[in-house]
């Protein structure tokens, strides 16, 4: 005699169970989706990385020599605690994009003076790849706008413009 055991989620009383479990499953990365394309979140992301590393990189102990650059070390300190505040502010604060994504490219640059050469370079080109992205970033409006303008020009917009371009050159 076989005994089978049935788990609670296969009975049919425990199907309605199994689809509201994956329904709030796919609700929840629907919901993390929309937010995250109503912000400029890679940007964001890469510079908080790039903080992190610069952190980790200027803190660096390779036996008994410390390498650390800057002001008694202050710089190694600040610049990337600054970098991962500016790459929370670009997340949460979307509309300041700009500001934050400039301050973010030009903090970048001056960490290769202020830590360890930015990081080795390595959280500088994070920086600066992720203010580009913050800096470019456009709203889900904006991007629906300019594709409606996009579709609305046509063969002969194009040619009017190439001409006037030919014209003025």
């Amino acid at each position: 005699m076989l005994l089978s055991v049935k788990r609670q989620d296969e009975t049919p009383a425990g199907e309605p169970a199994r689809r509201r479990r994956r329904a709030a499953a796919e609700s929840k990365e629907g919901r993390f989706r929309k937010w995250r394309r109503e912000r400029p979140f890679v940007g964001g992301l890469l510079i908080a990385i790039a903080g992190v590393e610069m952190f980790f990189s200027g803190q660096l102990d390779i036996g008994h020599l410390h390498v650390q650059l800057g002001i008694e070390g202050l710089q190694a300190t600040v610049i990337p605690i600054l970098l991962v505040l500016l790459g929370v502010l670009i997340v949460m604060m979307p509309a300041h994009h700009i500001f934050y994504g400039v301050v973010a490219l030009a903090v970048g640059l001056y960490a290769i003076v202020g830590v360890n050469l930015g990081g080795f370079l390595i959280g500088t080109i994070l920086a600066c790849i992720g203010g580009v992205l913050a800096v470019a970033w456009m709203t889900p409006h904006a991007r629906a706008a300019a594709k409606e303008r996009a579709l609305r020009m046509t063969d002969d917009d194009v040619k009017s413009a190439e001409s006037a371009a030919g014209e003025s050159a």
